[in-house]
């Protein structure tokens, strides 16, 4: 969620489609019942917007794998964020905690695009608010790097290394009426353009 600049202005162009999504959807489950020994703790908690279908996705998943039902949530982390006074003013996400809550649970947040890394740090602030996890585990769909924080993700569906003037816009069905992630250019500010 980190960027989400306007794609389709500046002529993005797919380099994931839905099939290649639902494939590194299929990989991460796998991985985070394999690291967590059976995801019987395990709790889902996605990163709006995008970051809660994905986060849905996983935990359809994880249940056909461990035929258990693996809960799953969103945090919303608005009001953390530490571009707050700098952005326009944003409409307030859900946050949606589990009944069963998190304490003592391995949280594994689930986010679509991780960049600078300002956005993990800020839910990582929000979940502070909210209960204390056994653990916390980051699975992000796209790793764009450039990173601001000292912060990794556990579960990558695919790095895909870009400049800053490339923008990453994921798109899934839910929200966009298609899977897909793309990669576009920003526009050149009026100060860099030629005379």
């Amino acid at each position: 969620m980190d960027t989400h600049a306007n794609a389709h202005a500046s002529g993005a162009r797919p380099v994931l489609e839905g099939p290649d999504i639902a494939r590194m959807l299929t990989r991460i489950a796998h991985e985070i019942v394999e690291r967590a020994k059976g995801a019987d703790d395990v709790v889902l908690l996605g990163i709006p917007t995008r970051g809660v279908f994905l986060a849905q996705r996983l935990a359809a998943k994880l249940e056909q794998i461990t035929e258990r039902k693996v809960p799953c949530g969103s945090l919303d982390i608005t009001m953390y964020r530490d571009d707050l006074r700098m952005q326009p003013p944003r409409a307030l996400a859900r946050t949606e905690i589990p009944g069963d809550g998190i304490d003592g649970r391995l949280v594994v947040l689930v986010d679509d695009v991780l960049f600078s890394g300002r956005t993990i740090r800020a839910a990582l602030d929000a979940l502070n608010d909210i209960g204390r996890p056994r653990a916390v585990q980051l699975a992000v769909l796209v790793d764009r790097g450039h990173r601001e924080l000292p912060i990794r993700a556990d579960y990558v569906g695919k790095n895909l290394p870009t400049s800053l003037r490339e923008t990453v816009k994921v798109l899934v069905a839910e929200e966009d009426g298609r899977d897909a992630v793309l990669l576009g250019v920003k526009p050149a500010a009026a100060d860099e353009r030629q005379p």
